[in-house]
C-alpha cells in the first residue's frame, strides 16, 4: 500500500515509518526537517523535505491512505507564532484534504490531540463530550477536526485524540511530562514537578504507531477516536519514575490548569488493545541513555529549537 506521511521525521513519524517500512508498504515522507531527519534510507521510502503549506509539491498520486502527523505542537510552540500555527495546523491542512480528494485518497488519518477537550470535571472524557479548547493550539487541533469531517461524504477520516505521548525515538521530545521527568531523574538525580496535581492521559508510542496502523489496516466506522490509556497526576508520574530510577521529587507551584481523563473505550471496542505503557517508557529511555544512544539536545525542546531557528519570525 503506497501511504504518505506528513510529519514523517517526527517523534512519532520516525517510529512509525521504520514500522510500516517493514510490513513491505511503500512509504512518502513529507517533512520541513526542521527538527532533523532520523529516517532510514530504504528502498520503499520517498522522503522529501517539503514544508506542507507547499501543497503542490505534495505528491498524492496513487496514495491509498494519508497520515496527517505535521504541525506545530504544544501550547508554548503555537504562542510563539500564532499566525505560523494556523497557517500549518489548520489552512494547509484544508488544502492537503482538498488535493486528497480530488485523487481518490481513500482513508485520511489526522493526529489531533485529546487537549482539545480543555479542562473537564467528567470522570470519563468521552469523544461525545462538547470541545472547550482554552489554547491557540487547541483550537487550532479542533477547527482542522471540523475541516476534516465536512468531507465524510468523499474520504474516509479518522480523527485520533491522542494522549500525551511518551517514549523512545530517534527523533527524541524531552519536552513532554514523562520524557522529561525521566530524563531529568537520569541527569540530574533529581525531578522537579510544577503543581503536581494535573492529572494527564498518557499512550506508549509503541501504542501510539499500533493505533496508526490499525486504521491503515481496518474498516473502521470513521470519526472522532480518543487514544489514551493511562489517566495518572504529574506527581504519579514522578513517582513512576523514581521507582526505576532513583532521585529525588520537589514540587513547586503551577500556574497550569490543563488536567483531563481521556477515555478511549471506543477505540477498544473496535478492536484496538494497548500493549505498552509509562513504565514500559520510562525503562526504555533509561535503557536508551544507559547504552549511550540519548543525550541532551537542543532539537529535542520543541520551544527552545524554534526559538534558535527563529521560526517565530516567520511570517
Amino acid at each position: 500500500m503506497k501511504i504518505l506521511i506528513t510529519g514523517g521525521s517526527g517523534y512519532v513519524g520516525s517510529v512509525l515509518i521504520p514500522l510500516l517500512l517493514n510490513e513491505g508498504h511503500n512509504i512518502i515522507s513529507v517533512d520541513t526537517q526542521w527538527f532533523g531527519n532520523y529516517l532510514p534510507k530504504h528502498p520503499n521510502l520517498q522522503n522529501l523535505k517539503i514544508d506542507i503549506r507547499e501543497t503542490d509539491l505534495i505528491p498524492l498520486e496513487g496514495v491509498h491512505t494519508v497520515i496527517h502527523l505535521a504541525n506545530i505542537a504544544n501550547d508554548p510552540a503555537v504562542e510563539l507564532n500564532p499566525t505560523l500555527s494556523w497557517e500549518i495546523n489548520v489552512l494547509s491542512s484544508l488544502q492537503l484534504i482538498e488535493k486528497a480528494v480530488k485523487n481518490g485518497v481513500e482513508k485520511f488519518i489526522f493526529a489531533s490531540s485529546g487537549s482539545v477537550y480543555g479542562i473537564k470535571d467528567e470522570p470519563k472524557v468521552t469523544e461525545d463530550l462538547p470541545l472547550v479548547p482554552i489554547s491557540v493550539y487547541n483550537k487550532t487541533k479542533m477547527i482542522a477536526e471540523r475541516v476534516f469531517l465536512s468531507y465524510l461524504d468523499r474520504i474516509k477520516i479518522y480523527n485520533i485524540r491522542p494522549a500525551t505521548v511518551c517514549g523512545f525515538s530517534p527523533r527524541m521530545r524531552l519536552d513532554v511530562s514523562v520524557n522529561m521527568l525521566t530524563f531529568q531523574a537520569l541527569k540530574n538525580k533529581k525531578i522537579t514537578v510544577f503543581g503536581g496535581s494535573q492529572i494527564r492521559p498518557n499512550i506508549n508510542i509503541k501504542d501510539m504507531i499500533r493505533v496508526y496502523k490499525f486504521f491503515i489496516d481496518n474498516e473502521a466506522k470513521p470519526g472522532n477516536y480518543n487514544a489514551g490509556f493511562e489517566n495518572i497526576s504529574i506527581l504519579e508520574i514522578a513517582k513512576l519514575v523514581r521507582e526505576e530510577i532513583p532521585a529525588e521529587i520537589v514540587v513547586t507551584e503551577s500556574n497550569d490548569p490543563r488536567s483531563y481523563r481521556q477515555d478511549s473505550s471506543k477505540l477498544i471496542e473496535i478492536g484496538f488493545q494497548p500493549k505498552f505503557g509509562v513504565k514500559e517508557a520510562i525503562n526504555e529511555i533509561k535503557e536508551m541513555f544507559d547504552l549511550g544512544k540519548l543525550e541532551d539536545k537542543e532539537n529535542y525542546y520543541t520551544v527552545k529549537w524554534m526559538k534558535k531557528l527563529k521560526l517565530e519570525q516567520i511570517q
